[in-house]
């Protein structure tokens, strides 16, 4: 199985969710068969490491994404990836006007996929520490849904 979690810049929400979820997997003992990675939708952050808050924010809950560094999604990943999701609505929609028709990568809305409210993980690049707490709250239980649902089908 393999899973690409998307935001507008991956410097934030997408990189906190590939930390998240990667910790869930090596925990589970999984990590040699689900590979994990995250990407944007823009190019504004290409090889930068994840914004400092997200570092900070994952680090004190026990999660080192300080090595993951931005990139795009490329047509490639709908061939590559069985699971893209999208961490809001915006991005749904930018990832559904590059997929390619012949792709095989499902793609969804991350939180309502596995049947979380709200529609969307905030983007907390514009507010303040508590944002990153929130999207990391909203990310831990996702992670656990989705590696529940993963572990069933195996």
């Amino acid at each position: 199985m393999k899973v690409l979690f998307v935001c507008l810049g991956n410097i934030c929400r997408s990189p906190t969710a590939e930390g998240v979820f990667r910790h869930y997997v090596e925990q589970a003992g999984l990590s040699d068969k689900i590979t994990i990675d995250s990407a944007g939708t823009s190019d504004w952050h290409l090889g930068k490491t994840p914004d400092p808050r997200t570092v900070v924010a994952a680090a004190q809950r026990g999660y080192d994404v300080s090595t993951l560094r931005g990139r795009q999604v490329t047509a490639e990943d709908f061939a590559e990836f069985d699971l893209i999701l999208a961490m809001d609505k915006s991005n749904l929609s930018n990832l559904q006007a590059i997929q390619p028709a012949a792709s095989k990568a499902e793609l969804a809305l991350y939180l309502p996929r596995f049947g979380i409210s709200p529609d969307e993980v905030p983007d907390p690049y514009y507010g303040g520490e508590d944002g990153f707490e929130l999207v990391l709250d909203m990310l831990e239980h996702a992670s656990q849904v989705l590696l529940d649902e993963i572990k069933a089908k195996m």
